[in-house]
């Protein structure tokens, strides 16, 4: 079990128990409702330390529903979502969450805060001493690429690319175990989003961080994850790595997913 201090550090484990070789984040028959209309049915899932995961599927298949019920953002209606041993439940929610990086769909920056106020807004609220503040603050800058001329500047006076790098900084800051990404690449420009995706991937084999990504791209989820879950109607159709999908697809819609999407890719191709 994780303990805090108030500086959001863990403190250590509360039984004996070696959680080492527990899975980071574990998805137990979760469904979640809304308005009576499922998003998610008994859904199953376990991420492994230092993996990576990406959650695909349409529109409304329930891949954002998941994320934020892993962040403890939501809770199930049944089922039980565990992080690093423990159930997420309304009371340990919020503590479990310094322990987890989360970038929302176009980055969610405080566009009052500048690039700097919103990478530390949370270490900041925590009370870390200035000088390990702006040490962490410089790391992730040299880390994802970011001018430290910038740092002082609004989100209004960033670019796109540059807006995620800040996202991505701010969910880092407190070195958390895992990191949740919501289509953090979906808005911006081809070119953009291509090295941005470069850049990324070079961060989670440097960083070694399990992360969950939600994304539309099969491309995108090939480029990133060790296991690629397609959802369907709030249910997982298949999951594995990615030439198994593409190769031995488990359903008819895997089979036609993987299809569209590559045909789509065909076409463009000269």
């Amino acid at each position: 079990m994780i303990v805090s201090t108030a500086s959001g550090q863990p403190t250590g484990l509360s039984s004996s128990r070696d959680l080492s070789a527990d899975p980071v984040l574990e998805v137990q028959e979760a469904s979640k409702c809304y308005d009576g209309v499922p998003a998610l049915q008994q859904v199953s899932l376990t991420i492994a330390a230092g993996r990576t995961a990406a959650l695909i599927g349409p529109s409304g298949c329930g891949k954002s529903t998941l994320l934020r019920l892993m962040n403890g953002l939501l809770l199930p209606d049944s089922g039980t979502i565990y992080f690093m041993g423990d159930a997420v439940t309304r009371n340990n929610a919020s503590v479990l969450r310094r322990h987890m990086g989360y970038v929302i769909q176009e980055g969610g920056l405080f566009p009052h805060r500048t690039a700097h106020g919103n990478i530390s807004l949370m270490a900041s609220f925590l009370g870390w001493p200035r000088r390990r503040l702006e040490q962490r603050v410089a790391e992730l800058a040299e880390l994802t690429r970011f001018p430290t001329a910038a740092l002082d500047r609004y989100p209004a006076q960033l670019s796109g690319g540059q807006c995620q790098r800040v996202a991505l900084m701010r969910a880092l800051m407190l070195d958390p175990q895992v990191l949740l990404l919501d289509e953090p690449l979906g808005a911006l420009d081809p070119m953009i989003r291509y090295e941005l995706q470069t850049d990324l991937k070079i961060i989670f084999q440097t960083l070694r961080k399990t992360v969950v990504l939600v994304t539309h791209d099969l491309a995108e989820a090939g480029h990133f994850a060790d296991n690629v879950v397609l959802l369907q109607n709030g249910r997982i159709e298949q999951q594995g790595p990615m030439g198994l999908l593409i190769e031995a697809p488990a359903t008819p819609f895997v089979e036609q997913f993987v299809n569209a999407q590559r045909s789509l890719a065909g076409r463009l191709s000269p």
